[in-house]
């Protein structure tokens, strides 16, 4: 397909994963909408367009991964597996069930698909470090993608981490940065204030690129420019994004970070989602 058909395909994918995952959260009545939300549309261009992954094999050794750093928004990710053929469809239902595959954390014992389990804010992006390294030494040309949101870089251990993704020249690790600016308690200006984040990473000595996070003309441009750099550089692409991205009502409010619709919410929230495309 040519440019402008992908785009409109990609949308329409984010489209798919953002009712799917308010889906899997209604059902539940439990889950992290808000996060969910605002990185769907690179969830889109990555496991649409970008990835290497085969269903029928979720551990081949070739594959490229993902990094769920900020685990609480496995909605998300569950989303994009189950839309590719890794679980059946009817497991959305079964999000944060006891005894499910869909636990309120990614889990790579249960799930498949999954590369990594995540949960405490911080790790996850250490343990892509630690893959990132170990497909290095194989010689695989495989990559590592992570996604860490904005209130994580709250963390110690991230930067901890981006120090030796740069000393060990991690070019086949790429780092989305969810800068949708809100975190659980509120706003990331109030709690800790981040400052620049594009100007830390590249003080740190990582490749920076900054994005629309709700372009995708602007997501398949980003992962252009980094696909086949082999600069040494740890690639990150800090993406501006609304939290609660899609749906009016969630559109930055602190309350959807971590709270479920109701009915009549969910169905006003799949109207507005369906309309915007």
């Amino acid at each position: 397909m040519d440019k402008r058909e992908k785009i409109s395909y990609l949308k329409n994918k984010a489209m798919e994963l953002r009712e799917t995952a308010l889906a899997m959260i209604h059902a539940a009545k439990s889950g992290h909408p808000g996060g969910s939300l605002s990185i769907a549309d690179i969830m889109a261009a990555l496991y649409f367009d970008e990835m290497r992954f085969d269903p029928r094999n979720p551990a081949w050794e070739d594959r490229d991964r993902f990094v769920l750093s900020k685990g609480h928004v496995c909605p998300i990710l569950y989303s994009a597996l189950i839309m590719n053929g890794f679980m059946p469809k009817d497991e959305i239902y079964n999000l944060r069930k006891f005894g499910s595959v869909l636990q309120g954390h990614p889990c790579m014992k249960r799930t498949p698909g999954v590369d990594i389990s995540t949960g405490s804010l911080g790790q996850g992006i250490s343990c892509a470090v630690g893959m990132a390294i170990g497909l290095k030494r194989l010689g695989k040309n495989s990559r590592v993608f992570c996604m860490v949101g904005d209130g994580e870089t709250n963390e110690g251990q991230v930067w901890e981490a981006i120090q030796a993704a740069v000393k060990y020249g991690l070019d086949n690790l790429i780092t989305f940065i969810d800068y949708n600016r809100l975190q659980v308690d509120g706003f990331c200006e109030d709690i800790m204030p981040l400052r620049s984040l594009p100007g830390k990473f590249r003080a740190f000595g990582c490749s920076v690129h900054e994005i629309n996070g709700h372009s995708i003309e602007e997501i398949l441009d980003a992962l252009d420019k980094v696909r086949n750099s082999k600069d040494g550089q740890p690639k990150i692409i800090v993406a501006s994004c609304v939290k609660g991205k899609g749906v009016s009502f969630m559109e930055n409010e602190i309350d959807w970070h971590g709270m479920a619709p109701n009915d009549e919410q969910f169905a006003r929230a799949l109207s507005e989602i369906r309309s915007a495309v």
